[in-house]
This record gives C-alpha cells, structure tokens and sequence, in this order.
C-alpha cells in the first residue's frame, strides 16, 4: 500500500515537472530587478529589431587580456545582447579577437583601420606590472548582406579609464540600437545639403555625408534655381524631410530666403551651420582679419527668436593648435594654447548632447536668444571664461600665442574675460512665424495650402560655426569627422551632428535613450594593488579557517552524542 502511494507521488511530480518544462517553451520571462533598469530594453530599442527575419549576427571584438574595467564593459555588452536576443531569436552574437591566432597582425589591423575601426591603447595592471595592450571596441553586425560598424567605446576628454567605460557603458544601448536600426531597418527619411551660396564642398564634409547615408537618403539640393523656377523649387524641397546648410559663404537673395521660409513653414526641419565671421587678408598690409557678414539671414533668425552676433569669442576653455618652428629639416612641432577656438561642452541633458565629447569650434559667434512663443533650448555654450572682440578683428599669431600662454600660465584678467557663459548651438522647436508675413514676397506661390505666414510645428538647429562639419584630410583622404590630426585628438563634433540629424528626423524616440543612467561602481585600483595580499589572504583564508572550526565543532558534538 506504502509503495503505490509512493510511486502516485513519484507520477505526480514527473508530470508536473513535464508540464513545468513544457510550459516554460511558450511562456518566457525575465525580470531586470537592477535600481537603474539597466537590463530593460526601452520600447524604441525593441523596434529596431522585431522586423528581423532572418539572422542578424554581431560580431564583438571584446576577447583578450583586458584590465578591469574593460572586463565591466564586455560583461555589460554581453548582458545587453542577450536582452536583444530574448526579444527576437534571429539576433545572434559572439565575442572575438580580431588579432588572436594571427601571423600578421600588421595587415589584419590595416584591414580594421580601413573599415573604420580605430584600436584603443589601454594599460594592463598584472601583480603591480603595467604592460600596454591594444583592442578593438568595436561591434559589427551583419544582416541580409548589409554590415554596419558599432562602437562601443566613447572617448572623453580628460576622463579617467573608469569614466570613459563608464559613459561607454551609458551608451551601449543606444549605440546597437542605432545600428541595427541602420542594418535591418528601410532608408525612410530623406535630406538636403543645400547648394549654391557657397557651402562646403562634398569633400570637406565626406565623413558626415558617409556616415548618415547610411540611416538616411542625402541627395544635393541647389536653390540656383530658385531665379529661374521658384515655385517648382519650393514644391522640391517639400520633399526632403531636413536641410543641411553647412557654412554658406555668399548671401542669399530675397527668392532664396523665402524658398527656405517657406520650407520652415510647411514643418520642414532644418540644420543651419551658418558662419558670420570669416578670415579675410588685406593684400596690402598681408594681415589677416576675422571680418563679419550676416549672409543676408538676420531677417530669417530675428523672426524665428534668435540673433547672431557679429563678435569674435575668446574662450579660456579652447583647444590648441600646432604649429613648426625651425628649418623644414629640423623642425618641431608644438602645441600652443588658440583661445579663437572654443572647446564647448554642456551641462545640458537633452539627449542630443548627453554624454558626448567637447566640440570644437572655429572663429565663432555668439548667438542672443530672443523673446517670442519659440521654446529655446541651449546646446552647446562657451565657457564662463570668455570675452568678446568687436569685428574687424587682426589676427596675429606672433602676438597672439604669447599672450595666450600668459592667459594659461597666469591665469585670465577677469575684467577683460567677463563676458559669461554664451550660447553657440540653440534648438528651436514650436510654430514659426513667416519672416516676410505682412511683406512684399519676391515671388507669388499658387497653392495655397503651402504659402503660409504662420507655419505648422517644427524644429530647428542654428549653430554659429559652419567649421564644426568640416573633417580634415591626410593625404587627400578624409579624417574622421572632429579628429585633429596635428593632436591626434578626437573631439564631440560628429557625434553632436549625428544626434542633432537623428533628434531633427526622429520620430521613433531612439534619440532618447541616450538619456538612460545607469550606476556604475569601480575599484579602485590604487588601494586594490596596495591591499591584494591582505584580502587574498581574507578570502583563501578566512574559508578555510571556518571549514576547519566546523570540521572540529562537528566532531567535538558527535563524539559528546556517542559517548554516552
């Protein structure tokens, strides 16, 4: 009787475990029990990839001897991957070392660098020994023949190995997220680079053009014919979701401007890198000045809430430039302090520029917000340290540098830098007013239902450097977008422009995540080197220590039990 209500039970739980395992295919969860949410992909994220069919493959070059912090960051990547991978199973991924097993290691880190994947130098701690090693952080992913490049790793400015992990880790999500949006997901949006007043060349802005190309249609749009068609011109902008303006150099006419009004009306976004400031050489004296011209625009921004400036910014907070000294045989290259080109950082949490790189900018402006219905929000600024010189303005590098180096060594006067915290890059977002409502327009436009004094909502970027876009070359190739070269410094002006044209076009929130705080502790290394043996000795010896007073506990109680 015993061994049938047994074996009933024995039944029972082989069925219900049956069950249990069944079950468990059709119903699947996971709970993210983190402060910070940290494991929960954001709803926008999900999107990027429920329309994959078919296997998207991440190849993360994450494996080697890396130092602690670079560990927290594979194990963050590998954690976030498989949130990815319970959403949709097509998403696979494996970690890799490019150079591992390789004979020539010098032809597969050419193959890298031509891919657009840069090695980082970081520094292996090993018993108080410090060695150098060099990885990839980089991701690919592969989806239907598409690849697109994935970086892991953000490179502050001034910050420590733990805070540059840190802000990596931050980003992690938005960084696949926006690559697998850009591999599995159709081109919908569509962009201008307005033409014919003088913009950079396709050449200047190679980097920027390569890499939205790759999320968005760019195409060039000139308003040449504007003089000829205008209302067929205006009817072709309408087309493009955004406009670029990336520094133009000649003045735009009455038609040009109000083809553009118009564009801003009809809810069109619009990214203007506008220069008021120029260097210009008087063939007289062979001196160079920064010289101002307002473009013919200052109508179109007074309307729209915000005025330029025409003053030269001095920034105590600015990048240096390089410049030779001595014969072309023997000569050297040094770094000099260049307060003409303000490093501007923010303060700000708008998720176009959270947790990026300080922007370098050139010759620049102040831009003066102004009181209308617009809403405002400031993305960029100069430091508190700044003055401001009226224009014509000499620039003489022989009295400039060593001036600035007594600035830097010295300290600034505060009398002469007072002029404050100074905006250069604003967003502006809301229904704009027609810059030419209850004004004589240059051309009449037919349908109705496109010319309007008081647009539709849209947005808008004014910043006032059309430099920031511009990429350098070596050897007529383009550098990365905001790499200087001569410093071998990477600054924030590509990822600043790319978030600016993603927050400009996106209507899917994945800008947003870039918002997402996560905690992050790290050891402090300094202590954990200085105290390795004494918690080595806790953790090997303080286990054994108990196993041995229960071993003698255990046997002390058992032979007081049978000794009775």
């Amino acid at each position: 009787m015993m061994a049938k209500k047994n074996l009933k039970y024995i039944t029972m739980l082989v069925i219900g475990v049956l069950l249990i395992n069944f079950a468990s295919n059709y119903i699947y969860k996971r709970f993210d029990l983190t402060q910070d949410g940290r494991y929960t992909l954001s709803k926008a994220a999900k999107q990027t990839i429920i329309p994959v069919d078919s296997p998207l493959v991440i190849e993360v070059f994450l494996e080697g001897n890396f130092p602690s912090e670079f560990r927290r960051l594979q194990s963050e990547t590998r954690q976030l991957l498989e949130e990815f991978t319970s959403v949709n199973r097509n998403v696979q991924y494996k970690f890799t070392n490019p150079l591992e097993g390789e004979e020539n290691t010098a032809e597969v880190e050419r193959q890298l660098f031509d891919l657009g994947l840069t090695p980082a130098e970081v520094q292996v701690r090993d018993g108080g020994k410090i060695s150098t090693e060099r990885i990839y952080p980089w991701a690919l992913a592969y989806y239907n023949g598409k690849t697109v490049k994935i970086p892991l790793l953000k490179n502050v400015l001034g910050a420590t190995p733990e805070e540059r992990v840190n802000g990596s880790i931050q980003n992690l999500e938005y960084a696949f997220a926006d690559g697998f949006n850009k591999v599995a997901n159709p081109k919908k949006k569509s962009i201008a680079i307005i033409k014919g007043n003088g913009e950079l060349e396709d050449r200047e802005i190679a980097d920027f053009l390569t890499t939205i190309k790759e999320t968005y249609r760019i195409a060039p749009f000139t308003l040449d014919s504007v003089a000829v068609v205008p209302q067929k011109t205006l009817a072709s902008l309408l087309k493009y979701d955004l406009i670029v303006i990336a520094k133009p150099t000649i003045n735009f006419n009455d038609s040009e401007r109000y083809v553009l009004d118009q564009y801003i009306m009809n809810g069109g976004a619009s990214l203007w890198l506008t220069d008021y400031l120029f260097q210009k050489q008087d063939p007289n004296t062979g001196k160079n000045y920064i010289v101002g011209d307002n473009l013919n625009l200052n109508q179109l921004f007074f309307k729209y809430g915000i005025r330029i400036n025409q003053s030269l910014i001095k920034d105590v907070y600015s990048t240096p430039i390089v410049l030779a000294q001595g014969t072309e045989e023997n000569s050297q290259y040094n770094k000099y302090p260049w307060l003409y080109f303000p490093l501007s950082s923010s303060s700000n949490e708008h998720p176009i520029v959270t947790n990026i790189e300080g922007v370098k900018f050139e010759y620049t402006a102040p831009i003066e917000l102004l009181d209308n219905d617009i809403q405002k929000t400031v993305l960029l600024t100069s430091s508190p340290i700044t003055s401001l010189s009226i224009v014509p303005h000499e620039v003489n590098f022989d009295e400039a540098i060593p001036k600035f180096l007594d600035i830097v060594n010295d300290g600034p006067n505060p009398q002469e830098f007072s002029a404050g915290i100074r905006p250069l890059a604003v967003l502006l977002e809301g229904r704009f007013t027609s810059a030419l409502k209850n004004r004589v327009k240059p051309f009449k436009i037919s349908e109705k239902n496109i010319s309007k004094d008081d647009g539709i909502s849209a947005k808008m970027v004014v910043v006032s450097d059309g430099d920031i876009i511009k990429n350098g070359f070596d050897k007529n190739r383009p550098l990365p977008l905001g790499f200087d070269k001569m410093t071998q410094t990477m600054y924030g002006n590509k990822d600043f422009l790319l978030n600016t044209v993603n927050f400009l076009l996106d209507d899917t929130g994945l800008i947003n995540i870039r918002t997402k705080k996560i905690a992050i502790p790290f050891l402090d290394i300094q202590k954990t080197t200085q105290e390795r043996g004494f918690w080595q000795a806790v953790t090997i010896g303080v286990p054994l220590v108990l196993l041995a007073l229960f071993g003698l506990l255990f046997t002390y109680f058992r032979r007081k039990k049978y000794a009775r």
